[in-house]
């Protein structure tokens, strides 16, 4: 299994492809798996790192303090495999680690894509993950994975894809960490808030998102792409929380003709 000590915790992470290299960084489940849709794809032109975060999957399942945490994992885990300077695409809470490197490590960032992100956690947000919370801390992992499909994917999508979608939870859930671990995520994306740097991000950025998306609503990503100069908000017609995986040739051919331009 492919792991690396970075960060004092053990990175479980793959790389493929060959080209100019990009990171797919995940959301709240934080592992590699959720990138599956867009692997073939991205591997043609790129060569591509996914990984498992903090907290997640076959990583260490440590507390999490922040996401200037997962951001600086990310970097230790770039500087162990040698990777001075790579484009970052982004799902959700992985959006919110962009930000970070964009902020605080601007060297090691070409381009940016911010993909169903938030800029901070405002009420809404704050309902939405009293409710998952609450589902993990007193019903289990079981109903936490049930809801969890409910806020990625649109209904009809959830309809047509039952059965692989099951075995999917199943093996998700095999990598979900103690609740309290998992809770210490969710709070660090509660917590995070550089809204009032956001003018300083200088790498080229692109903003997307679907207009169903119930978890991270579009309202976020407008106000993202308002905020960072020069970004491109793309706002898709549906898809929800996991458009990459509803409509996976439309965001890869969207995401992979904005990192080759010059």
């Amino acid at each position: 299994m492919p792991v690396l000590h970075a960060a004092g915790i053990d990175q479980f992470h793959e790389i493929s492809g060959d080209g100019p290299p990009v990171v797919l960084v995940a959301g709240m489940g934080g592992t590699a798996n959720y990138w599956r849709e867009q692997m073939a794809a991205f591997t043609t032109r790129h060569r591509v790192l996914v990984y498992d975060q903090r907290g997640t999957g076959r990583t260490t399942h440590a507390h999490v303090a922040s996401i200037e945490q997962l951001a600086g994992d990310l970097v230790a885990l770039l500087d162990a495999l040698k990777l001075d300077r790579v484009d970052l695409v982004t799902h959700s809470t992985g959006g919110n680690i962009g930000q970070v490197m964009a902020l605080d490590h601007p060297g090691r960032l070409g381009k940016l894509v911010l993909y169903s992100s938030t800029t901070h956690g405002d009420p809404y947000r704050t309902l939405v993950w009293r409710v998952r919370r609450a589902i993990l801390e007193k019903l289990g992992p079981e109903l936490y994975a049930d809801m969890a499909s409910i806020m990625l994917y649109p209904p009809a999508w959830i309809a047509q894809h039952y059965d692989e979608l099951m075995q999917q939870q199943v093996a998700q859930m095999r990598m979900l960490p103690a609740a309290e671990v998992q809770v210490s995520r969710i709070e660090a994306v509660q917590a995070f808030d550089r809204r009032a740097e956001l003018g300083r991000i200088a790498a080229p950025t692109l903003v997307v998102c679907a207009k169903d998306d119930n978890q991270t609503p579009a309202y976020f990503s407008e106000a993202l792409a308002k905020a960072i100069p020069g970004a491109r908000l793309v706002l898709l017609e549906g898809g929800g929380h996991a458009a990459s995986r509803v409509h996976p040739d439309a965001f890869n051919k969207l995401v992979l003709e904005f990192l080759a331009t010059a």
